[in-house]
């Protein structure tokens, strides 16, 4: 099975806005969807608590023939158009889905942060993690949310193995930014964030693309969208992940980053697992 996971920043600007920037994000979104991808995770999709709207529908219907479309907005007391995610499910599969909150520092479970998908064998779940902030403000409470998603994670594998992807806003180690050194009290690589995405793969989870790719460098799945040269020099870092439970680590065929040109920000990132008929 193949999925593909992507913080896209609004799906609105995605699918309807009319930017060269939008365009290169449409051009992305037919990229995935030429790929035929059994589910498609979304994050930072920004809707409002409605959801999609009948023009966004449409537009992912053109895109995505058929696949079901499933979705979480932020809601009140959290901030409209904030945050959000979304899943986009092909049509040969039904899984079951729920949206759950896991206890964390309000709002956070208001933020439309995680969706998770039920197979027959497996849960399929993905997660927008709240960023530390600005002068590191939200850290203290990003850290709880740390603690609350691992033992969300840790209950879903006592059931059934556990496939995880989304924007983590952390790169785990020196090897996961260009830059390091300058980074340690940034937020995304503070060693209260690292320490915590440690505990997580501690407690039973792999993080595919090191797995596969253990002493890889040079490889993102972000740049700074403000810096004009982070794509060009690959000035980026890794913090979109795709995570399996332990016991299902040798069945994962690659863990890959797809490519968006010019496009700065998120890049997609791929995981191809083998699972058996599902």
């Amino acid at each position: 099975m193949k999925f593909i996971s992507w913080n896209i920043d609004s799906i609105n600007a995605a699918l309807t806005g009319t930017s060269a920037r939008a365009a290169e994000t449409r051009t992305t979104l037919q990229n995935i969807a030429a790929q035929a991808p059994a589910v498609v995770a979304i994050q930072e999709t920004k809707l409002s608590a409605a959801g999609p709207t009948k023009k966004h529908l449409a537009a992912l219907a053109d895109l995505f023939k058929d696949y079901q479309v499933v979705w979480r907005s932020s809601v009140e007391p959290a901030r409209k158009g904030y945050a959000g995610t979304m899943y986009l499910i092909h049509p040969a599969y039904a899984p079951t889905v729920t949206y759950p909150t896991i206890g964390a520092p309000a709002p956070m479970d208001q933020e439309g942060r995680i969706i998770t998908l039920e197979f027959p064998t497996f849960y399929l779940t993905e997660v927008y993690t709240p960023n530390a902030g600005s002068g590191l403000k939200r850290l203290s409470e990003r850290q709880v949310w740390d603690d609350c998603y691992r033992q969300y994670l840790q209950e879903l594998d006592a059931q059934k193995p556990v496939i995880a992807s989304g924007d983590f806003n952390v790169a785990h180690e020196e090897i996961d930014l260009a830059h390091p050194a300058n980074n340690h009290h940034s937020a995304g690589f503070t060693d209260e964030e690292r320490g915590q995405f440690s505990k997580l793969l501690a407690a039973g989870f792999t993080d595919t693309f090191r797995y596969l790719n253990p002493t890889t460098t040079g490889v993102y799945s972000w740049w700074a969208q403000r810096a004009v040269t982070s794509k060009q020099n690959n000035s980026g870092w890794r913090i979109d992940y795709w995570l399996v439970s332990d016991r299902l680590k040798e069945q994962v065929q690659a863990s890959t980053m797809m490519d968006t040109g010019a496009r700065r920000d998120h890049a997609p990132i791929v995981l191809d697992i083998n699972l058996g008929a599902e």
